[in-house]
């Protein structure tokens, strides 16, 4: 075990530099050459940058109205409590109905809610409570969003241009996690909260003008005389007994729980241990995106030369550390930098167990294994913004994000030390 741990780590890093060789811009954008996919690419692009523009804003603006970390954690709890209620019936939804029809309808709703938050906004009549109802009407949305959107993608490319797809939607969702958090803290100081979400639900336009100029093979729905009930656990059971998804599956719920818990509590973090504002808060979303694009790009440009198993290894145990780091830094660039890359570290993690289980999973059973890992991507999300959040509202803000960092990185030495399923991915 000592000789193969050691072969790994030594071998690795000769082998990442001499991919410099390999570099094609061609590979790295190759998805794009599939006319549905480029119409995707660049209305989501549009799409996800007005969204993160909300998020941003929507959660400085809490602070701003409560100036409590842990209402932080409740409006996260509150957008995330519907992937418990909905999400896995939305994979066998996304197994039965036209994916492109379900998308259009979900970005028509979020639309909708975008311009009511804006319009309180715009009114002075917003509270609290406004926007934990909105975060949950937003979530009930993204139950059903989620599976259809991850299943799609087989729709627009062929099988071969599924990590590099995978690769270039993280590239695209953190291209604009890079602007637009920084973009919404400008906005924010300069004109208010409303123009965000204003600008957030003209942004939908685009995608629904996308996915309406697509020509898509006509969609089979799958046939079955299965209950809904019976359908989901087919699905759960499949996850359970398949020994890589399993383990993939796992890997993103102690991320989602712990390695990324630290994001909910940023505007608090801005102003309490760097000293900032509204801007501050966005400079921070900005350098993890940055980073998460850096990380996206690179599994576009080589992950046909890479074994995808160790890389992830490698992703898990240095995102943890970055992590520590940056909860022990006062001195704001130093944490940017941190933040960026940390950025790169869960992109990779995300992006390639993304990967590993659409390729491990049949199509005819796709819909509901992806809405299980969008389950457990998206349904722990609330449990880790109620946990930190009340944990910093009690301990401070430095102590949790220490301590969530510590037990990822335990994790991920655990898995590389006495699972090496992982590793042998190709």
């Amino acid at each position: 075990m000592d000789q193969e741990i050691n072969e790994t780590s030594t071998q690795f890093l000769p082998r990442l530099l001499a991919l410099g060789k390999k570099f094609s811009w061609r590979q790295t954008f190759y998805a794009l050459k599939y006319p549905n996919y480029r119409l995707w690419f660049w209305g989501q692009l549009i799409s996800v940058l007005g969204s993160w523009m909300q998020m941003t804003a929507q959660a400085f603006l809490v602070y701003e109205l409560t100036h409590s970390p842990a209402y932080l954690g409740y409006a996260g709890f509150a957008a995330g409590l519907p992937t418990w209620l909905f999400m896995l019936y939305g994979g066998v939804v996304a197994d039965r109905i036209p994916r492109r029809r379900i998308m259009i309808l979900t970005q028509l709703a979020l639309m909708i809610l975008a311009f009511i938050l804006a319009g309180l906004v715009f009114l002075r009549l917003v509270q609290p409570w406004h926007i934990i109802i909105l975060a949950f009407c937003t979530g009930i949305v993204n139950a059903f969003d989620a599976p259809a959107r991850q299943a799609f993608v087989m729709e627009m490319i062929e099988p071969d241009a599924l990590t590099n797809a995978i690769a270039l939607n993280s590239a695209m969702f953190n291209s604009a996690q890079a602007l637009g958090p920084a973009a919404s803290g400008i906005i924010y100081a300069a004109v208010g909260p409303a123009w965000c979400f204003t600008i957030n639900g003209l942004s939908f336009i685009a995608v629904i003008v996308a996915l309406a100029l697509m020509k898509l093979r006509p969609f089979v729905p799958r046939q079955s005389k299965n209950s809904i009930i019976q359908d989901l656990k087919e699905g759960v059971e499949y996850v359970l007994k398949h020994n890589t998804i399993r383990i993939l599956v796992l890997t993103v719920a102690i991320t989602t729980l712990f390695g990324r818990a630290f994001i909910t509590i940023l505007p608090a973090w801005a102003v309490q241990i760097l000293g900032g504002n509204a801007r501050t808060n966005g400079f921070l979303l900005t350098a993890s995106g940055l980073g998460a694009l850096t990380g996206a790009l690179f599994i576009a440009s080589f992950s046909p030369h890479l074994s995808r198993g160790k890389l992830l290894i490698l992703g898990m145990l240095f995102y943890p550390v970055s992590i520590i780091l940056f909860a022990l830094s006062r001195f704001l660039p130093l944490s940017l930098l941190l933040l960026f890359v940390s950025g790169v570290g869960v992109i990779i993690i995300y992006n390639l167990a993304n990967a590993l289980v659409q390729i491990h999973t049949p199509e005819n059973i796709r819909g509901r294994v992806m809405s299980i890992y969008s389950f457990v991507f998206f349904g722990l999300m609330p449990f880790a913004a109620l946990w930190i959040g009340a944990a910093a509202n009690n301990l401070g803000e430095k102590i949790p994000v220490l301590a969530s960092a510590i037990i990822f990185l335990v994790y991920a030495a655990a898995i590389f030390i006495f699972d090496r399923r992982l590793v042998k991915l190709r």
